[in-house]
């Protein structure tokens, strides 16, 4: 189970070491041309740093065993980081790139220099780039074993790290494809405003991003239930001629690996006295069913009633 809770994480030290490297090239890059675009990307890839070390924080207290104070464990805390990155990231990268743009829009004396080194820096941090992108995708392969489409798998997911580190790496190759086109343009014209321009875009984009991880945390933050497919593997758990009916089930995940399952049956009255062994039989089922998960389970006998309402 410690191997299956560390699954997302190769994706973010990838990043991480990716990051590093692309930061210290972009702001380089802007220190010697004086790009809006680069600039941005400066502050993307520096964002982006202290976000990977913030999910890597998260990752540890995620990991912390259960006690009296949090009896189902501290697995919850990689999503209030991961809320805390989708902030940073709208905050520290889009909006300050928006209005740093915004300013160079409305500067007659933008220009850039250096014009061969931006390029050539660029296409480093494409290349760099991109392959922590690959290391995600391999992370989203492994992880998605439904084979969903790329976004709905995405939606889906309970992994937070593996959906930041996914939208951050995208964002990052196509601001970088962006921040070429803006630099050449401006090189081949002699006008600077295309280089604001795709800042500006990276800066739109980067919000746009951050706002889309926001919803998406907010669900898990809340609690999301077990997948449609999981969900249909602990019900069958309860079938069998020893239960007359299965009054009402409750599943939520307390992170992508912890689940919460609460259950309230009724049993054939033949197997009233067995009631604690047939529960642990369902209970052994359902752990049997879904060994990638560390679930808490609680079933307690009732009767049924036909207009039952939790």
């Amino acid at each position: 189970m410690a191997e299956k809770k560390k699954e997302g994480m190769t994706s973010v030290i990838a990043a991480l070491s990716a990051n590093v490297l692309v930061a210290i090239s972009k702001l380089i890059g802007f220190l010697l041309s004086g790009s809006t675009a680069m600039m941005n990307e400066s502050i993307h890839s520096i964002v982006d740093c202290g976000n990977q070390l913030l999910l890597i924080v998260g990752d540890k207290k995620a990991s912390r065993q259960v006690s009296s104070k949090h009896p189902f464990g501290e697995a919850r805390a990689k999503y209030f980081y991961s809320t805390i990155v989708a902030m940073m990231l709208f905050f520290g990268g889009g909006a300050l790139g928006i209005m740093e743009a915004i300013e160079k829009l409305t500067s007659p004396s933008h220009e850039i220099e250096n014009v061969v080194i931006v390029i050539a820096i660029l296409i480093f941090g494409m290349l760099v780039e991109g392959s922590s992108l690959r290391v995600a995708f391999k992370e989203i392969k492994a992880l998605n074993q439904e084979n969903l489409p790329l976004f709905q798998f995405l939606k889906e997911s309970r992994h937070s790290e593996i959906l930041i580190i996914f939208a951050e790496d995208s964002c990052a190759v196509i601001g970088l494809v962006l921040a070429l086109l803006g630099t050449i343009l401006s090189y081949l014209t002699g006008n600077a405003v295309y280089d604001a321009i795709s800042g500006l875009l990276i800066g739109i984009m980067l919000c746009l991003a951050a706002l889309f991880l926001a919803k998406e945390f907010y669900s898990l933050i809340i609690g999301e239930s077990a997948t449609e497919k999981d969900l249909a593997i602990i019900k069958a758990s309860f079938v069998g001629p020893e239960l007359d009916h299965l009054i009402d089930l409750k599943t939520i995940h307390l992170s992508a690996t912890d689940l919460l399952v609460t259950a309230k049956i009724e049993l054939n009255t033949n197997y009233i006295a067995d009631a604690s062994k047939i529960i642990n039989q369902i209970e052994l089922k359902i752990r049997n069913s879904l060994p990638q998960y560390r679930i808490f389970i609680y079933i307690e006998t009732d009767t049924y009633q036909e207009n039952y309402k939790s």
